[in-house]
């Protein structure tokens, strides 16, 4: 009998937050002291990111990229995704350190499932074939369904989690069916094979008309997981409704990971014609649009950077639709830019709730530059940069985004995203000026003490958001190389 040889060197990462989150489960039993095992999460998702690494070592050593059969596949597009989907991991669970008892007393049970979402992320991310970007995907929504009800004192909580629930279950059946007709089209669900066969065999497959069919439905999955529009019904309920740290973790880990997935996917595709860039270009004017727009009327703060990161869906799809490097290129900048701002703005919000909320309003934040001053200031950092302000890190994704669509043509497409940014710099600047420029008409509601913890999540996410916009070099260089690999014609 001849063994398979098995590179367990590309699978690492998610062997190691496997196994902790096995370990944290069981530990929970015996510990008391629940803070041990937030810190050994902390430590296993360190873990997993010197194990990214490792793989990006063993990559740069060889020719091509380390396989895990025909399943994985640990390039620079995987690596760097993965690297970003842990970064959001260590800060969503340094977040929650102090703050996991004020909504449940089942430490041990969270932890393990932001570990296991942070596996199905980071395989979700590295994955070469259809049946494991599913098995990815199912991986870390069933973890993500149970993390958002975790708050049993909260009536919300356990009906965004059955919305999520019912609604992503619908949206895995499109996908499955998606992947069904372009197995039928293709004769094979691995992305490399697809390639070849399309590319030697594209006139005569004899059931190509179903390929469009099935992307179209492999996109409605996609769109569900990263909030496109009309997939986005469930969003802003979700991210009220889930625990703070939670939702952090959740608006920029599965967008991270499914749009790296969808990346690789539309390359593989990209020898065959491309009707559905055209529908990518549609679904973006709409996401962005839509999300702009309705955040505009939000008195939630979580509810309007629920319909904010819809927003951000749409800039983001604008580079897929370009169908080019350049596109790409400034998609996967986004991805990180958008990991440090965002979870920094639920950070902030996380900071000024008080214990037994799971929500904050607006005016909540009037005149929190006179009560916590550094807070403020860290607030509008986000703030800024979420609304493409330069020299932050959000101004030059934006400009690398629609940068792409107009070397594609798409110079419409642009000016709708520029339109649309000077929509959202309202709402985002909204709340800079009752930080700074408004004063509370009663008694200001003063907030909890701010734990150290949560400081340095909100401290870690500025400093990133700053240094991706001045300095670019290093991480433009990665995703250069990143993307080049990729072949995008």
């Amino acid at each position: 009998m001849t063994f398979p040889t098995l590179n367990l060197s590309v699978i690492a990462p998610q062997v190691v937050l496997v196994v902790a989150a096995l370990v944290i489960l069981i530990a929970d039993l015996v510990i008391a002291e629940k803070r041990i095992l937030g810190w050994a999460s902390l430590v296993a998702v360190l873990g997993a990111l010197a194990a990214v690494f490792w793989s990006q070592a063993a990559f740069l050593r060889q020719s091509a990229a380390p396989a895990f059969q025909t399943m994985a596949l640990a390039d620079g597009l995987g690596l760097f995704a993965s690297a970003a989907v842990l970064i959001a991991a260590a800060l969503a669970i340094l977040l929650a350190v102090e703050r996991v008892a004020d909504f449940t007393p089942r430490a041990g049970a969270y932890y393990s499932l932001i570990l296991l979402a942070t596996a199905g992320m980071t395989a979700m991310t590295t994955a070469s074939d259809f049946m494991m970007i599913f098995i990815a995907l199912e991986i870390l929504s069933l973890a993500l369904y149970i993390l958002v009800g975790f708050n049993r004192k909260e009536m919300r909580s356990g009906e965004a989690a059955l919305k999520y629930f019912l609604l992503g279950a619908f949206a895995s059946g499109f996908f499955l069916y998606g992947i069904a007709l372009i197995y039928a089209a293709t004769g094979t669900t691995n992305l490399n094979d697809m390639t070849m066969r399309l590319l030697m065999m594209s006139m005569s497959l004899p059931f190509a008309p179903l390929l469009p069919v099935g992307v179209g439905l492999l996109l409605v999955g996609f769109g569900f997981k990263v909030a496109l529009v009309p997939f986005h019904m469930w969003t802003p309920d979700v991210y009220q409704g889930a625990p703070t740290p939670v939702t952090a973790f959740m608006s920029v880990g599965t967008k991270t990971a499914a749009f790296a997935a969808l990346i690789r996917v539309l390359v593989s595709l990209a020898s065959s014609d491309r009707p559905w860039l055209i529908a990518l270009a549609a679904l973006a004017v709409l996401t962005m649009t839509l999300g702009n727009l309705a955040a505009l009327r939000q008195t939630s703060l979580k509810r309007m950077l629920a319909y904010s990161s819809i927003a951000h869906a749409g800039y983001l799809l604008t580079g897929l639709a370009a169908g080019n490097q350049t596109g790409a290129q400034g998609a996967l900048y986004y991805l990180l830019a958008y990991t440090f701002m965002n979870l920094g703005a639920f950070a902030v919000l996380l900071a000024i709730q008080r214990r037994e909320e799971n929500d904050v309003a607006g005016e909540r934040m009037i005149g929190l530059a006179s009560r916590q001053p550094l807070l403020a200031v860290l607030m509008a950092v986000f703030m800024f940069s979420l609304a493409g302000i330069p020299p932050l890190a959000g101004f030059f994704g934006k400009l690398y985004v629609f940068s792409g669509a107009v070397d594609a043509g798409l110079a419409w497409l642009a000016i709708v995203g520029v339109l649309n940014s000077a929509i959202g710099a309202y709402y985002y600047l909204r709340v800079t000026v009752s930080m700074f420029m408004t004063e509370p008409a009663g008694q200001p509601v003063e907030s909890p003490k701010i734990a150290w913890p949560v400081w340095a999540t909100v401290v870690i996410a500025a400093v990133g958001t700053v240094l991706l916009g001045l300095w670019q070099w290093p991480w433009l260089q990665t995703i250069t190389n990143a993307v080049g690999m990729l072949a995008l014609r």
